[in-house]
């Protein structure tokens, strides 16, 4: 992603970059501590899109600079869907996106496989609250 060229040029730019690409075979995430995925923030409208693969969207956090995300229904689009969490700081997050009910208010919940997999690995601190 070519995020120097701005939120939505640099969108477009990785969007037509992708363009054919089928199923990604994996799709590593993180779990932000708000619940956040990718650049996908918690109550953003950018959890809606689902005309494109790629947009731009604010920060919802610092660094506050713009950002370019896959959308939900992109990152979806793989056989394998898999988040890497560690610390404390991400219990409860984790807590909500894989015990609680999906919801705009933790996108890592929205964020499961629609091909094959989804899968977690946490260390201990960040499994706490399951």
């Amino acid at each position: 992603m070519r995020g120097e060229l701005g939120r939505e040029p640099g969108a477009e730019d990785y969007d037509q970059e992708l363009a054919g690409v089928g199923t990604f075979d994996l799709v590593l995430l993180g779990l932000g501590p708000d619940g956040h995925v990718a650049s996908l923030f918690p109550d953003f409208p950018t959890l809606d899109v689902t005309d494109r693969d790629v947009l731009g969207s604010e920060a919802g956090h610092e660094p506050f600079v713009d950002r370019i995300s896959l959308t939900l229904p992109r990152i979806c689009a793989t056989r394998e869907l898999l988040f890497l969490v560690a610390g404390e700081d991400k219990a409860e997050a984790v807590a909500r996106a894989f015990a609680g009910e999906p919801s705009h208010e933790t996108p890592g919940s929205l964020a499961r496989s629609a091909e094959g997999t989804t899968r977690a690995i946490l260390d201990r601190a960040a499994a706490a609250k399951l």
